[in-house]
């Protein structure tokens, strides 16, 4: 059978287009502007399985473009990565349920070493039990899988990847983030070079 490729690059079109419009993007700009950028703090970034893939992007894609980030696992925040956050820090827990167990886990830990640490939230589900003790909730749209089971992260990792992207564009706007603050971080390949041009 010829898989229908258009089909699917339509739906995951469709899934970018509705990705809501709905002003949450800057208060959680604010937020990370405030705490890391004014307090020296840094964004904290944590998910479990394909949503921990995303969040390593994001975070690695923060820190390259001027606002300090870490990923930690959050099966190994249990085993004394907890002990990366700091006073001020920022977290960004991704979970398309909203409902993952060590997501929800590593909020509580985390609030026992800095109670009220600021929680921004990337979700398919804005009525889960994670958005619902977030500060902000960065809602995806909850978009249809075009997996044909239903179930493999297709479509939903392709909205917090781009919601992702969103956050990174607007953290370099707001700190007017230039070239040369680039090339000051890409040293080598072709990023680097292209950098000091």
């Amino acid at each position: 059978m010829k898989l229908s490729i258009n089909k699917y690059i339509d739906q995951e079109i469709n899934a970018i287009k509705n990705i809501p419009k709905d002003g949450v993007l800057d208060k959680v700009l604010d937020i990370i502007f405030e705490n890391v950028h004014k307090k020296n703090g840094k964004v904290i970034v944590s998910g479990m399985g394909k949503a921990g893939h995303i969040g390593m992007n994001i975070s690695t894609t923060l820190s390259s473009t001027g606002t300090p980030s870490a990923f930690i696992h959050p099966s190994e925040a249990q085993h004394g990565d907890l002990g990366l956050i700091q006073k001020n820090d920022v977290l960004l827990l991704i979970s398309n349920s909203g409902k993952t167990r060590e997501i929800l886990e590593f909020n509580l830990l985390a609030n026992k070493l800095f109670n009220g640490i600021p929680l921004i939230s990337l979700t398919g589900n804005n009525e889960s039990p994670l958005a619902k003790v977030s500060n902000e909730c960065l809602f995806t749209g909850n978009p249809k899988e075009i997996c044909p089971l239903g179930l493999t992260p297709t479509t939903s990792t392709t909205v917090m990847t781009v919601v992702g992207d969103l956050l990174v564009i607007g953290m370099m706007n707001r700190i007017k983030f230039t070239k040369e603050d680039y090339a000051k971080r890409h040293h080598s390949g072709y990023l680097g070079q292209k950098a000091k041009e």
